[in-house]
């Protein structure tokens, strides 16, 4: 792919009396109409001159390139990657298990219901070159984990999620309810890391994303049962993730705030009965409780997932990533 450069150096004022001007061929730095440059690769260039706005002004950067062909997209280095993407069959997990396989990552693909993890897997084969397993079993108890793992093999890349327990008082919640949300949301992804890290490291490389929730940042009273869940997981995976990042493998958090999902749907619905209001109004506010003015859509929650899951996520080790339109308030 052919470039056009400009080469500035950084003068004097009253010494400064032209640009210098490459052509080249390979990658280099964006410069954007505002004269700022972004880094990228440069292979090759040739000297001219020529005057820039009449200005004669030299500006100093290392190198500059004017890409002309922008489209290359960003290469996550997973291609070949195997991944299981658990409650895949929709929402949050689709647009993850969407995303890797944009990417070139083999799937393997989990949830409760046969009829719609089918579905949304001949969906992902018949758009992405990428072979995909779809195993139907409740991945939150002994005997439907031991299935989908026998199943999907060698992995290099987990995503574990699964959808939160329902929203109440903390008035009427019992042991029971607590154990149920610990089982889905803490016991059972530390179980699959438990099963699948050693692996991962005697290799040198894997990739741990855990879909948690805002509350872990900002405790939701309704969600009692699901912060205390997602919190005990937080801690376990501050320790963990420490542990075997030496050896290649990476395991962080992925926060979700409001994405338009089948969960905020229900959620709005929830708000809507407690008020006396239509569901539209319920919505309304909320949003206007986020800056970005909108609910996040399950695509962009994907590609943050797979970049997570990437090659170059490699230093970014037991990190909790807030995925929220900015609606948690904090310097930190």
């Amino acid at each position: 792919m052919a470039y056009e450069c400009l080469f500035w150096r950084l003068m004097n004022p009253a010494t400064m009396n032209a640009n210098a001007c490459y052509s080249c061929v390979g990658s280099g730095v964006i410069m954007g109409s505002d004269g700022l440059l972004d880094w990228v690769r440069l292979d090759w260039v040739r000297l001219d001159w020529v005057w820039h706005r009449s200005t004669c002004v030299e500006k100093a950067v290392n190198l500059a390139v004017f890409e002309k062909a922008r489209d290359d997209k960003m290469d996550l280095g997973i291609a070949g990657r195997r991944a299981l993407v658990c409650a895949s069959s929709k929402g949050l997990g689709r647009g993850c298990a969407e995303a890797l396989a944009a990417e070139g990552v083999d799937l393997i693909l989990n949830a409760r219901g046969a009829e719609a993890l089918n579905e949304t897997a001949e969906f992902i084969r018949a758009n992405y070159d990428v072979s995909v397993t779809a195993v139907a079993a409740d991945i939150t108890s002994e005997e439907g984990r031991a299935h989908v793992l026998a199943a999907a093999g060698t992995l290099d890349i987990v995503v574990t999620n699964a959808g939160g327990p329902p929203p109440g008082n903390w008035r009427d919640w019992r042991r029971d309810d607590f154990i149920a949300a610990m089982d889905a949301n803490a016991l059972t992804p530390i179980a699959l890391m438990t099963e699948l890290l050693p692996g991962m490291t005697e290799r040198g490389w894997g990739r741990v994303v855990n879909i948690t929730s805002v509350a872990v940042k900002s405790p939701i009273a309704i969600l009692g049962l699901s912060n205390t869940a997602r919190t005990a997981l937080t801690g376990y995976v501050a320790g963990v993730a420490r542990d075997v990042a030496a050896q290649g493998v990476i395991v962080n958090n992925l926060l979700p705030g409001l994405h338009a999902t089948d969960r905020t749907i229900a959620l709005d619905g929830m708000e809507a009965k407690i008020t006396g209001e239509d569901i539209d109004t319920v919505r309304a506010r909320r949003i206007t409780t986020i800056p970005a003015n909108r609910y996040g859509s399950l695509e962009e929650f994907g590609k943050t997932c797979a970049f997570m899951c990437s090659e170059h996520a490699g230093f970014m080790v037991g990190q909790n990533v807030l995925l929220d339109g900015g609606a948690f308030v904090s310097t930190f």
